[in-house]
């Protein structure tokens, strides 16, 4: 009942509170309208407090694409991927409920930035894209997601790019599962994840290196708003990391307060672009404990590098220069409704910290969205008429 009256209410919150999704006919989910289920679950409506049947791949999986119809990855090379708070301002408006809105690059036609939850560019917190190497898409377990890419720069274009790993395997006959995940700032709208799964594959590739496991993503960027304005590189997570599973009922692996959310972005050690240490070869030697106290950041094999050391390989202390051999270890993979796991978060809270001072990358801005008043309100109207129902 709770997961249906948070729907029914976040559907009726006016246009300043709209929300996104990642738009291809491969998606899960992709001709669900609000009529489709009993609350309203389409692919751009949020996810809290709900159990793992109805958050995790947004309930879709009743729903798959059209046989045929699957994303493409080039790997070494960008994929452009559609993000929009309504089909109708995608490629895909002619099977929309409100036709044709879209308006070039904006996500949101008629809204504000606060429509995507942000208050501006310097307020966007990162989107990711994860991949499991399955074709069965009722296998894949929120263990086996990898994330591969990720743009800090989103929600913010409809025209988003996903750099794509070079070294990425092809993927199996059938092809793999993906996902699109997204947690936005807290300075606009209510705290909630967004999650949509859809079929992929990887072309042009060139290694046959499978993608290492995945583990739990941990706190260690700067954190200024919360006393620690340097990175703790050596409290990162290293490697392949799982998605930020976050403020559900069930199955969470991030347990953050509900009004300090997790993001993709170098606060929990994912870089902007490709994610190039995602590899089961990427550290032979291994990375140390990550830990708030811990000096010594590894190096990544053939390239690449994650965290918020940005991939410098060198120890902040000389005094642990040797700890990098350590044997491999991270935060555990095993996901729990338990409670937190200090040592992956501990660091914010009460313990002091050295890190590599980094500055956090941005993309450049090249859209204006300084409109006129009749041009607001014109697009306003004519997006209420077509498709706002909320």
């Amino acid at each position: 009942m709770i997961p249906l009256l948070i729907a029914a209410a976040a559907a009726s919150l006016p246009l300043a509170s709209a929300h996104a999704s990642i738009w291809t006919s491969s998606m899960f989910g992709f001709n669900v309208t609000e009529q489709t289920f009993s609350y309203d679950n389409r692919a751009v409506v949020p996810l809290m407090h709900m159990p793992f049947s109805q958050w995790w791949f947004h309930g879709h999986l009743d729903y798959p694409p059209n046989a045929g119809d699957i994303f493409e990855l080039p790997a070494g090379q960008a994929a452009t991927a559609e993000i929009a708070c309504n089909k109708g301002a995608t490629t895909w408006y002619n099977s929309s409920e409100g036709g044709d809105i879209r308006s070039g690059d904006d996500p949101c036609p008629g809204g504000t930035p606060a429509a995507y939850h942000t208050t501006g560019l310097d307020d966007v917190k990162g989107c990711a894209l994860a991949i499991a190497y399955t074709s069965d898409v009722r296998a894949v377990q929120p263990e086996d997601l990898v994330v591969f890419s990720v743009n800090q720069t989103c929600v913010w274009h409809r025209f988003t790019d996903f750099q794509v790993p070079a070294r990425m395997p092809p993927c199996p006959d059938g092809g793999c599962i993906c996902t699109w995940n997204w947690i936005h700032s807290p300075d606009s709208g209510g705290e909630q994840i967004y999650m949509n799964g859809f079929r992929c594959t990887v072309t042009g590739s060139t290694s046959d290196v499978p993608l290492a496991k995945p583990k739990v993503a941990r706190r260690c960027g700067a954190d200024p708003e919360h006393g620690h304005p340097d990175p703790s590189p050596g409290n990162c997570t290293y490697g392949a990391k799982q998605g930020l599973y976050w403020l559900q009922q069930e199955r969470n692996n991030m347990f953050e307060d509900e009004y300090d959310p997790p993001f993709y972005n170098d606060l929990y050690g994912f870089r902007d672009g490709a994610q190039d240490d995602i590899f089961e070869d990427s550290y032979p030697d291994g990375v140390p404990e990550p830990s708030p106290e811990q000096t010594a950041v590894p190096t990544p094999a053939n390239g690449g590098g994650s965290g918020a050391a940005n991939s410098e390989a060198t120890p902040a202390s000389g005094a642990a220069a040797g700890s990098a051999s350590a044997a491999a270890s991270s935060a555990s993979s095993t996901t729990s409704t338990a409670g937190p796991r200090p040592s992956a978060r501990g660091f914010r809270r009460s313990t002091e910290h050295t890190g590599v001072p980094v500055g956090f990358r941005t993309k450049s801005f090249t859209q204006s969205r300084k409109l006129s008043a009749a041009d607001i309100k014109n697009r306003l109207l004519k997006a209420r008429r077509s498709f706002w129902p909320h």
